[in-house]
C-alpha cells in the first residue's frame, strides 16, 4: 500500500509539474481529479484553471470535489435576491460567484459536486448525468432516480437529488452538477431564502425545488462509495484505469497562476460587482417612541454600488442639510453593511450634539444598514 501511494505521488509529480505534453502523454483521453480542498473559492479556481489551460481535445476531465459551507450563485445573479446575506455572516457561511450560469445552491461537506470537462464540440450534459444515475444504480439497484428534462435528478419522482449548470468558451466547455449526499437541509432552506422586500432585478431567478438527501433514502451509503462508484462508471466509459488523482488546488506548482484565479472569486468586486443592475423599492417602518413612522426608500444600484438614492423621510424628522450629505454620501458608495455602517460613523462625527438628534439618525442608519 505504501509502495502504490509512493508510485501515485511520483505519477502526479510527473503530470503536474512537467510541461503539458508529458501531461496528455502520462494519461490517455480522459483524467479523474478530486481536490483535497473544502475552500469553494480554491475550488472554482480549479475548474477555471483546467477550462483555461488544458487542451480538452485531447484530455478529457473529470473534477470531484466538496466544500465546507457556502452559498454559490450563477454568474448572472442577484446575491440580494437569491439568500439571507445576513444569516451567512451569521452563520460564516462563504458567498461565492461562479463563472457558470444556473441557479443558486448551498453547498457543505454532506454536497458532492462533479464537474466534466470536454471540448464544445463533445459538452453533452445529459450523458453526463446518465453517468451519475448509471453510477448509482449500480451501488444501489433499488434507488428510483433519473434525468429530467431540466437536466435535473430527481429520487422517488419527485425530490431533486441534483441541479445543473455549464460554461461553454469559444472551445471549451464544462458541465458540473450536485449531489445531495448528507446536506444540512435546515441549514440549506434557511439560507437560500431572501428576506428582501421590493427588489427589482433582470437577473436570472432560481427556481425552487422539494430536495432530499441520497442517504436518507439509504443510510448504508457514503460520500467516498458514491465518489468511487462514479469515477469508476466514468473510467468504464471513458475506457480508462480506474483511478482518481489527488490535488492540492494551492499548489503553484501543480496549477501555475492558480492563487490569483483563487483571490479573484473572492474579491466584493467580483461576488457583489457582477450582479446585474437592480433597483430596491422599499417601505422602512422604523418605531420611534410611541409612534411608527413610514420611511420610503428608492435606490437604483449598479455594479454593486448606489447609483441613485432617495428617502423620503417626515417633514423635519432630520435637518435638511444632514439628510442631504447623508444621500450624496451614499450615492456612488457600495450597497454594502460595512461601508455603509463607516460612513454613517463618520457623518455622525458632524451631526449636532443634540441626543434625540442622534436617536433619530441612529434609528434611520441602523434600517438602511439592515437592507444591505
Amino acid at each position: 500500500m505504501v509502495l502504490q501511494s509512493l508510485k501515485n505521488c511520483l505519477w502526479l509529480s510527473c503530470v503536474l509539474r512537467t510541461p503539458k505534453a508529458c501531461f496528455w502523454s502520462t494519461a490517455s483521453g480522459a483524467l479523474i481529479v478530486q481536490s483535497v480542498s473544502n475552500d469553494v473559492y480554491q475550488n472554482l479556481a480549479v475548474e477555471d484553471w483546467i477550462h483555461d489551460h488544458m487542451d480538452l481535445e485531447k484530455q478529457q476531465v473529470l473534477f470531484l470535489w466538496r466544500n465546507s459551507p457556502a452559498v454559490v450563485i450563477g454568474r448572472h445573479q442577484n446575491p440580494w435576491q437569491e439568500c439571507n446575506l445576513r444569516l451567512l455572516r451569521q452563520k460564516n457561511i462563504k458567498l461565492a460567484r461562479r463563472r457558470s450560469g444556473g441557479g443558486t445552491v448551498y453547498h457543505d461537506l454532506g454536497n458532492i459536486n462533479l464537474t466534466f470537462f470536454t471540448t464544445r464540440k463533445k459538452y453533452e450534459r445529459m450523458e453526463n448525468l446518465k453517468l451519475v444515475v448509471k453510477a448509482l444504480k449500480a451501488l444501489r439497484p433499488q434507488l428510483d432516480v433519473h434525468v429530467t428534462d431540466r437536466y435535473d435528478i430527481l429520487l422517488d419522482r419527485q425530490y431533486k437529488i441534483s441541479g445543473t449548470a455549464a460554461k461553454l468558451g469559444r472551445t471549451s466547455a464544462y458541465h458540473h452538477c450536485t449531489l445531495l449526499c448528507n446536506a444540512d437541509k435546515f441549514v440549506l432552506s434557511s439560507v437560500l431564502k431572501s428576506p428582501f422586500k421590493g427588489l427589482k432585478s433582470n437577473a436570472t431567478p432560481s427556481v425552487p425545488a422539494l430536495v432530499k438527501n441520497l442517504f436518507e433514502e439509504d443510510p448504508s451509503l457514503t460520500s467516498e462509495m458514491l465518489l468511487d462508484a462514479i469515477a469508476k462508471e466514468y473510467a468504464v466509459q471513458h475506457q480508462i484505469d480506474h483511478h482518481i488523482t489527488l490535488i492540492n488546488p494551492t499548489d503553484e506548482t501543480l496549477l501555475p497562476g492558480i492563487s490569483n484565479k483563487t483571490k479573484e472569486l473572492q474579491t466584493w468586486e467580483w461576488v457583489y460587482g457582477k450582479t446585474p443592475k437592480f433597483s430596491v423599492s422599499t417601505c422602512l417602518n422604523m418605531t420611534y417612541k410611541d409612534s411608527v413612522l413610514d420611511v420610503k426608500v428608492n435606490m437604483d444600484v449598479k455594479h454593486g454600488r448606489i447609483e441613485a438614492c432617495n428617502i423620503d423621510l417626515p417633514e423635519q424628522w432630520l435637518p435638511p442639510g444632514l439628510y442631504s450629505e447623508l444621500v450624496k454620501s451614499l450615492t456612488g458608495s457600495k450597497f454594502c453593511p460595512n461601508e455603509t455602517t463607516t460612513l454613517v460613523t463618520t457623518l455622525l462625527r458632524v451631526c449636532p450634539q443634540d441626543d434625540e438628534l442622534h436617536s433619530r439618525w441612529s434609528l434611520l442608519c441602523e434600517n438602511m444598514i439592515r437592507l444591505m
